[in-house]
């Protein structure tokens, strides 16, 4: 609570990544959105929507604060996801950005949880009870949407989530309490996806692996490194290319035990999907530009 008993922003319960969805009836299976993780804080006719790191971000989001105000309640905390939808249906990271200082029409709150409902707190309530009662407060065609549960077994909606080229699912645990910070009771699962990075070099240290690393096409910005799984050939190549073609450290950059290399050369990069830098990512192949 606040200052004078008001409702206040709450630190959000982190899923914790693991490589597999959980099994058994025990959980409840949702889609990861790709989008800013956000939290409605309603109370005394007064709508607040901060960041995941508790930033107050009402001023970017007009409209979705205008239609938090006509949820059925007098006081609530509601915790989401603030998307863009492309064509296909599918959130959109990068219209995202776009959306919040040019098409505020097209951002939508994906609720999946309910902490504070007028008055009462209830994050001690198991989140099947807490989702149940937040469904109940959501109009249809509301710009805040509430985040249905996938029917069917685990691997079958990981496989169809992947299929669909979406981020990723999340597994809650049905009786789970509302804690914050870091927690197993939720586990995300995501997708992989491949893509092609401009190469800036190679760094070799001795008894480390070898990483690859990584800059977005175009813009030449440092997206993170890649551990090198080619084959045995296909490493020596890389690094009879690297070697040849030797470069200097792109500017602001120091890591000693690099070999730069001049542009021209691009790897494509099996990595996470969704995220704005390389996470969990390899190196598989790689070619002249």
């Amino acid at each position: 609570m606040g200052a004078g008993g008001r409702l206040d922003f709450i630190e959000p319960l982190l899923p914790t990544l693991v490589e597999k969805p959980p099994e058994g009836g025990e959980w409840i299976h949702e889609v990861k959105f790709d989008g800013y993780r956000s939290q409605i804080v309603f109370d005394a006719g007064k709508v607040r929507i901060f960041t995941m790191n508790g930033h107050d971000w009402t001023s970017k989001y007009r409209d979705l604060a205008a239609a938090a105000k006509a949820l059925d309640a007098e006081s609530a905390i509601i915790d989401g996801e603030i998307v863009v939808l492309n064509e296909a249906g599918l959130s959109d990271f990068a219209a995202l950005r776009k959306a919040i200082t040019q098409r505020q029409h097209d951002l939508y709150f994906v609720a999946f949880d309910l902490l504070h409902l007028n008055g009462h707190d209830l994050r001690d309530m198991p989140l099947e009870d807490r989702r149940e009662i937040l469904h109940g407060l959501i109009e249809p065609d509301s710009h805040i949407q509430f985040s249905e549960a996938l029917p069917g077994d685990a691997k079958a909606i990981f496989h169809l989530v992947d299929q669909a080229g979406l981020e990723g699912m999340v597994s809650k645990r049905r009786d789970s309490k509302y804690r914050s910070g870091r927690s197993t009771a939720w586990l995300k699962i995501k997708a992989f996806t491949e893509s092609e990075f401009e190469l800036l070099g190679v760094e070799r240290e001795n008894g480390k692996p070898a990483f690859a690393l990584m800059a977005e096409r175009g813009t030449g910005r440092y997206v993170g490194s890649a551990f090198i799984t080619l084959n045995r050939e296909m490493r020596e190549r890389l690094w009879t290319r690297v070697q040849d073609h030797a470069g200097t450290a792109p500017k602001g950059m120091k890591r000693p035990a690099t070999q730069w290399v001049k542009p021209g050369l691009i790897g494509r990069v099996k990595h996470l999907r969704g995220e704005e830098d390389l996470r969990h990512a390899s190196l598989q192949d790689f070619r002249e530009e």
